[in-house]
């Protein structure tokens, strides 16, 4: 079973909440009640901004909230080739002829040979994978957060690079609760771009 969602919520650059998004929503939802901020509730993986309908009270923001899922379901499609059940969907792939020469001599056939180059790439690839998805949900977070904060342009240059202390110099004036978030997925970028 995969492991549930996290958010992280912010008001004016100080975060309030942070957790599983029921909790999250609470929070906020008595955060507004109470203050007249700008809130913002993002994921915590990936810092994309999750919009949720507060009106009302805690219980109904909840129920709306176990009514509307967060992320929609793709409609379902016809039913293609491929075996659904052992997760596997057939899809177009285009390729030129020298590499359909290639897959088709291969053991087991083009299929076969497509999956096994995939898995390897995974393999190889796998942490730089990570550390360009460490990156992008930083600089996701840097934008929505600190776009318009002294020295957003060089911590994102620095961010890309690969340079935490250049990160960290200008990050250093931003308000505390968001420098320690955007340190704090950076540091997943950096500690993986020293790996590679």
């Amino acid at each position: 079973m995969s492991e549930k969602s996290q958010y992280i919520a912010f008001e004016d650059g100080r975060q309030i909440a942070s957790g599983e998004l029921r909790d999250v929503a609470v929070k906020v939802h008595k955060a507004i009640q109470s203050r007249q901020g700008q809130v913002l509730i993002l994921n915590d993986a990936t810092s994309e901004v999750v919009e949720l309908d507060l009106r009302g009270s805690s219980r109904d923001v909840l129920r709306r909230l176990d009514e509307t899922p967060i992320q929609a379901a793709e409609p379902e499609a016809p039913r293609k080739p491929g075996r659904p059940k052992l997760g596997v969907v057939a899809r177009e792939v285009t390729l030129l002829p020298r590499h359909w020469d290639w897959l088709n001599v291969q053991p087991g056939g083009a299929s076969v040979a497509i999956r096994k180059l995939v898995e390897e790439a995974r393999r190889v690839h796998r942490n730089t994978d990570r550390v360009r998805k460490a990156k992008e949900s930083a600089y996701r977070f840097m934008s929505t957060m600190a776009g318009n904060e002294p020295g957003f342009e060089e911590a994102t240059r620095g961010l890309f690079a690969g340079d935490a202390i250049r990160f960290a110099e200008h990050i250093r004036n931003w308000p505390s609760d968001v420098r320690a978030h955007a340190a704090r997925l950076a540091a997943r970028a950096f500690e993986g771009a020293t790996n590679e």
